[in-house]
């Protein structure tokens, strides 16, 4: 796991570089700086495509709350974990 935090303030966006397809029930991402393939699956996916344009991470928070069930805190606490990871791995950035 990224030691990449994510304040709770923070916006987030997908990398412009980064090339993304679905295959089967998977989401499979291509960093095109490193040439390295990443795979999403479940909520990660609906991640990928709410940042898919600079989003809060308290919005997107809400819109993961309102489709799934799962208590706001919990998940913004894990959102926060996968939104490092992608960032540190490149995938998304994180905007002022």
């Amino acid at each position: 796991m990224s030691r990449f935090t994510i304040a709770a303030m923070a916006t987030v966006a997908a990398a412009a570089d980064v090339l993304a397809t679905a295959f089967d029930d998977e989401l499979v991402l291509l960093n095109l700086r490193d040439g390295v393939y990443y795979g999403l699956e479940g909520v990660g996916t609906r991640i990928w495509s709410l940042i898919q344009r600079p989003m809060p991470v308290a919005e997107i928070r809400n819109a993961l709350t309102e489709e799934f069930d799962v208590d706001p805190a919990r998940c913004e606490e894990d959102l926060r974990a996968i939104l490092g990871e992608l960032v540190s791995r490149g995938l998304a950035v994180v905007r002022a």
